[in-house]
């Protein structure tokens, strides 16, 4: 295609020739700019009209604001209510978890209204209704503060079922001698060495030289050395006042300082000091004064109460002839 381009007085003239590939190009140029002037000359008149009020234009933007505003609150709707369903489920979760921490604090000896800074209540979630962003928040915030409150309490619950074990493994409560069986109780018998009547202080268990004695609770030892009386001798502080002996061993396993469990082998039967013939001395010793270890060793059930009263009139202490069997 040629096009022919003359002045005004046909004195000059200019010949522009344009292949297809230049037309092609030139064509899609003058349609982008036909598009660009046309979306600018819209959007001028649309702003123009909405800004002035033009009946036509002033209708359509009403129209098209609205659309988008009842779109965008529908989806704020939505939201909303899935966001209201989700906290009436975890409302539901933290009523049961709030049932079970006060049957759990009643097992630990916690008063759940010592924790709480405010009566628990329910939130305001209704089914039927839909809740505003407010009424969200503010459920929200009762979550926080009692999921705060539950936090406490069960950290509560957690420290004393944790001492209420401590003590229970600090109790004397297993049988030192593993197949023992009783030879001599606490309390008072005929002395087998002076024919005269003399307390007994511990339990007697018969066994063969060599089985294992074991620590009746955990605690630490307080002293592994031989006695004039006992022969070779272990005794295990247990805290609050409490302490077991094993006397007329063997052999020693453990040495003073040392940290044991309950069950642990502390050392073997034997007849060493004032003794007839193999057996386990074991005693039981309450601020000092001996107790009768059968009390403890029968059960848990009421050992806890035993540890921790203030023996009144303490017990003669053993004569030499007193001790054995």
């Amino acid at each position: 295609m040629q096009f022919i381009i003359t002045d005004a007085w046909l004195a000059k003239s200019r010949a522009v020739h344009l292949s297809g590939a230049r037309l092609v190009l030139a064509g899609a140029t003058l349609s982008l700019v036909l598009m660009l002037t046309a979306a600018a000359l819209y959007h001028w008149v649309f702003l123009k009209g909405a800004r002035e009020g033009w009946p036509v234009v002033g209708t359509l933007v009403r129209l098209v604001v609205q659309d988008e505003f009842e779109q965008r609150d529908r989806f704020m709707r939505e939201n909303l209510d899935a966001m209201a369903r989700k906290l009436g489920d975890m409302q539901a979760k933290m009523l049961q978890l709030e049932s079970l921490g006060d049957r759990v604090s009643g097992l630990a000896g916690v008063n759940p209204n010592e924790v709480r800074s405010s009566p628990a209540r329910g939130g305001i979630l209704v089914e039927g209704r839909s809740l505003s962003m407010q009424e969200l928040q503010s459920t929200l915030s009762d979550l926080d503060r009692l999921a705060a409150e539950r936090a406490d309490l069960l950290t509560v619950m957690e420290s004393r079922l944790i001492d209420q074990r401590l003590k229970k493994m600090m109790l004397p409560t297993q049988k030192p001698v593993q197949d023992g069986n009783v030879g001599s109780a606490y309390g008072w018998r005929i002395d087998p060495f002076t024919g005269r009547s003399a307390l007994h202080t511990g339990l007697d268990f018969q066994a063969d030289a060599g089985t294992p004695i074991l620590a009746a609770a955990g605690g630490v030892v307080v002293a592994s050395e031989m006695h004039s009386q006992f022969g070779n001798m272990v005794e295990v502080d247990h805290g609050n006042d409490l302490v077991t002996r094993y006397a007329h061993a063997s052999k020693l396993l453990v040495k003073k300082g040392d940290l044991v469990k309950r069950g642990q082998k502390l050392a073997e039967v034997g007849s060493t000091g004032r003794s007839t013939g193999p057996h386990l001395h074991f005693e039981v010793l309450v601020q000092g004064v001996q107790q009768d270890p059968h009390k403890f060793l029968s059960g848990p059930k009421n050992t806890a109460a035993l540890a921790q009263l203030a023996v009144a009139t303490p017990q003669p202490a053993p004569l030499p002839g007193r001790l054995g069997r």
